[in-house]
């Protein structure tokens, strides 16, 4: 009997042994969870997908950009007039004054060579929903294979690089070049890109456009 009892006591061990190995096993193998960030549903609302538009605007992932580039009503002290809109190419930030020292502030991309060579104060001498696109002859100079084909132009489009709306910057009556637009590479805000002016995001170069009339004042700082 005292055998008898020692082995039974020796299976249970055994058992309980392999049961803690498999338990140790498993919780050493176990990957941890990557929980997806939490996006406010304001914000995704605010960047999906347009589709009262005579071309799909399509929704942003905005996994993919920094949450400091997203449209936002922020504090803002300027000597600037309400309506104005001040593009800080610097920071990356373009200001819609307000009213008691707020803003509305969105995110832009600058581009490397043509939002560089204007600073200073201009006016919206123009604006155009789905505009046609011509790219600058020094854009043609640098990179012929790339833009000779637009000469001539690009008709209005997803593809089209200024996006579903431009604001065309005048300067004592004439076109300065300098365009606050859309974009075909959204998630390039808050960079410096090869081509290109001031371009929004899509939804809110629509929001803007939206916002600011004709004559409206801008003051580039760069």
């Amino acid at each position: 009997m005292p055998a008898r009892g020692c082995v039974l006591i020796s299976r249970r061990l055994f058992l309980l042994g392999l049961s803690a190995t498999a338990l140790s096993a498993c919780s050493t193998t176990r990957q941890p969870v990557m929980q997806e960030p939490v996006i406010d549903p304001y914000y995704l609302r605010m960047y999906g997908p347009v589709t009262n538009e005579p071309y799909l605007v399509e929704g942003m992932d905005l996994r993919r950009v920094d949450p400091k580039w997203w449209r936002q009503e922020v504090e803002y002290f300027t000597t600037e007039k309400p309506g104005t809109l001040v593009v800080d190419t610097p920071a990356h930030y373009l200001y819609l004054v307000m009213e008691g020292g707020r803003a509305l502030r969105y995110g832009v991309g600058v581009g490397k060579d043509e939002a560089l060579v204007f600073r200073g104060n201009a006016t919206i001498g123009r604006k155009a929903a789905w505009p046609r696109w011509t790219p600058t002859q020094s854009m043609i100079k640098r990179e012929p294979d790339r833009y000779g084909p637009y000469a001539g132009g690009m008709d209005p489009g997803p593809t089209n690089p200024l996006g579903p709306r431009a604001l065309y910057l005048y300067k004592n009556g004439a076109d300065t070049l300098f365009r606050i637009h859309g974009t075909t590479e959204p998630y390039t805000i808050g960079t410096n890109v090869s081509s290109g002016c001031i371009r929004l995001m899509n939804q809110d170069i629509i929001d803007l456009y939206a916002r600011v009339p004709v004559g409206a004042r801008v003051t580039v700082i760069n």
